[in-house]
C-alpha cells in the first residue's frame, strides 16, 4: 500500500477500507487517525508516534492533501467506522480485546458487540482510567495471557498510541486507537447524521452545535491554504 508525507507525518493511501484492514492484519500494525489537524499541527513527536505505525486518512483533509499527491482513488476512513469494519469482517476468526471510555460505557459496548456479532470472541475488557503503573502492567500481562488478534484502546491521544506502543512490545497484535468512539457507538455521545457525512460536513454540523469549537477549527483554514499552496 501507497503512502506520502504531508509535513512530514506518513499517511497511507488506501483505496478501500479491505485494503486498509487486510494491511493492518498482515503487518500486526498500530493504526493511527490522521487528519487536517494532525498534520498542520504536527510536532516532531506526534510525527514520530505516526511515523512509528499505520497511519490512515481519518478526515477529508488528510484524503485531499493525498488526492494532490497523485492518489485520486484513496478514501476517507473514519476511525469510530474503521474498528466495527474490522469486527464486522473478522468477528468469527479473530479475538479482541477493549480499553477505554468510563466502566458503565465498556459495558455497554461490550454488550452491544456481543448482540450485534453472535459468536464474537471478546478475550476481556477494561475502562480507560488506568492511574497507576501497576495498573498498566496488569492491562498489559492480561494481554500477553489472553492473546488476542485485535486491540482497541479508547483514550485519546497521544496517550492511547504511547500505551498500545507499550502493548505491542509485549504482545504483537493489530491495535487500533478510538478516542471517543465507544460513547459514539453505544450512542452516549450523538455523531452528525448521514447527509453530513456523505457530504464530508461533519466538521460543519460539530461547530454548528458547538460554537466553542470556532477557535479550533478556524486554523483549518490555515491548512486549506496551505494545501491549495502546495506545501504539503
Amino acid at each position: 500500500m501507497k503512502s506520502e508525507t504531508l509535513n512530514g507525518v506518513i499517511t497511507y493511501a488506501p483505496n478501500s477500507r479491505d485494503e486498509l484492514i487486510d494491511f493492518a492484519v498482515k503487518h500486526q500494525k498500530i493504526l493511527v487517525a490522521v487528519n487536517a489537524e494532525k498534520i498542520l499541527h504536527a510536532t516532531d513527536e506526534s510525527r514520530a508516534i505516526i511515523n512509528r505505525n499505520l497511519g490512515y486518512p481519518d478526515g477529508i483533509g488528510a484524503v485531499w492533501a493525498l488526492h494532490k499527491k497523485g492518489h485520486k482513488e484513496v478514501v476517507k476512513i473514519p476511525g469510530c467506522e474503521l474498528w466495527l469494519d474490522m469486527v464486522k469482517k473478522h468477528h468469527n476468526d479473530k479475538s479482541f480485546y477493549l480499553v477505554g471510555a468510563k466502566q458503565e460505557v465498556i459495558e455497554a459496548t461490550v454488550k452491544q458487540l456481543k448482540s450485534e456479532y453472535q459468536g464474537i470472541h471478546i478475550c476481556n475488557y477494561r475502562d480507560g482510567y488506568i492511574k497507576t503503573d501497576e495498573e498498566e502492567r496488569s492491562l498489559i500481562e492480561d494481554i500477553k495471557n489472553q492473546q488476542p488478534d485485535m486491540v482497541f484502546v479508547a483514550m485519546g491521544s497521544p496517550r492511547q498510541e504511547l500505551l498500545m506502543e507499550r502493548m505491542q512490545k509485549q504482545h504483537h497484535a493489530v491495535y487500533q486507537g478510538l478516542g471517543g468512539s465507544f460513547d459514539v457507538y453505544t450512542g452516549n455521545v450523538k455523531r452528525a447524521p448521514q447527509w453530513w457525512v456523505n457530504n464530508n460536513l461533519e466538521w460543519t454540523y460539530r461547530l454548528i452545535n458547538q460554537p466553542t469549537r470556532i477557535k479550533r477549527q478556524i486554523h483549518l483554514v490555515r491548512f486549506f491554504i496551505n494545501l491549495i499552496l502546495g506545501k504539503y
